[in-house]
């Protein structure tokens, strides 16, 4: 069995390949993956938020399924439905995309808060619910949802529940000139995702998401996490801050932060790392602060210059 932190590199390394000029954000989505958690990605048309999905799923050997919403999508066209059969006369149950290890749920926001909803259950509990009969989702299991900001016509807002769900929000961005030059050498002919190969599996997978949850956090590091959650909440630009859950998304988010480093333990850095990621999405500005111009990452960036940084220690204890 290979080491945890090879495993979690080889991904990262294999959907570089693909998604060119963006290490930051590709590390983003695999600590998604490693933590149980969710990804929102959210930015223009034509950035790479699908292949980002494709190449991840390409890169586990995981089923991956693409769903794509639109105002007339049902909640069963997401969590399936059960069929009469005639020659059994029993009704049988035929999945939907949501049963699938990796789901694209592309342009999320498009969908009726009904059709979203029926993520929901998906993404916290993992398990579906169809004519009363519950259903676990296979494992590992990861929602990667995008939405695109510049149409808002025929949109429906994620609301802050759903926003909640989301462990990391990721933006990709527009390449830097040279990255796009590259990305247009290696189209000429064939995507570079035809020949991306698989470099791990689902059970190696499972065993790198054990292992995050072994890293070991200091009582210190636990403090800073929720001082900095507490910060949000009482800032003077916030309406809403972060919820425990975006407490627990730091706390997880910086032990897999650690597992790329190669320890054992988490440091202040890595919660630092992650916190515009895991924090941004939860945090809801008041209307003083929408007219002034500030955002969420002025906020989250006052909160990290705010709370003071502990000593970090090692698992032994020592400095």
């Amino acid at each position: 069995m290979r080491e945890p932190r090879e495993i979690a590199t080889g991904i990262i390394a294999n959907v570089e390949t693909v998604i060119v000029g963006k290490p930051q954000e590709v590390q983003l989505s695999v600590i998604g993956l490693l933590c149980q958690g969710h990804i929102l990605i959210e930015d223009v048309p034509g950035v790479g938020k699908t292949m980002l999905a494709r190449s991840i799923a390409r890169s586990t050997g995981c089923t991956f399924k693409r769903i794509q919403f639109t105002p007339d999508t049902l909640p069963s066209d997401i969590t399936g439905v059960s069929i009469y059969n005639q020659r059994t006369s029993d009704f049988e149950f035929r999945p939907g995309p949501i049963m699938s290890q990796i789901v694209l749920a592309d342009e999320i926001n498009r969908a009726t808060p009904k059709t979203q909803s029926a993520l929901l259950e998906a993404m916290e509990e993992r398990q579906v619910t169809v004519d009363g009969v519950t259903r676990p989702v296979p494992q590992p299991f990861l929602v990667m949802a995008t939405e695109n900001p510049v149409e808002y016509e025929g949109t429906f807002p994620l609301p802050e529940a759903q926003l909640d769900r989301f462990l990391l929000r990721v933006h990709l961005g527009y390449p830097a000139h040279g990255d796009e030059v590259t990305i247009i050498e290696q189209q000429q002919r064939a995507h570079p995702i035809t020949a991306l190969e698989q470099v791990t599996d689902a059970d190696e997978i499972t065993t790198v998401q054990d292992a995050v949850k072994e890293i070991y956090v200091d009582s210190l590091v636990k403090h800073y996490v929720v001082a900095l959650a507490e910060s949000t909440r009482e800032h003077e630009a916030v309406h809403l801050g972060a919820s425990p859950r975006g407490s627990l998304a730091l706390f997880r988010a910086g032990q897999a932060r650690a597992l790329l480093d190669g320890r054992d333990f988490a440091l202040p850095d890595d919660v630092k790392e992650i916190a515009y990621a895991a924090l941004r999405h939860r945090i809801l500005l008041n209307a003083a602060a929408r007219v002034k111009g500030i955002t969420t990452w002025d906020v989250v960036s006052d909160c990290l210059d705010r709370v003071p940084i502990p000593s970090a220690r090692s698992r032994s204890g020592s400095r």
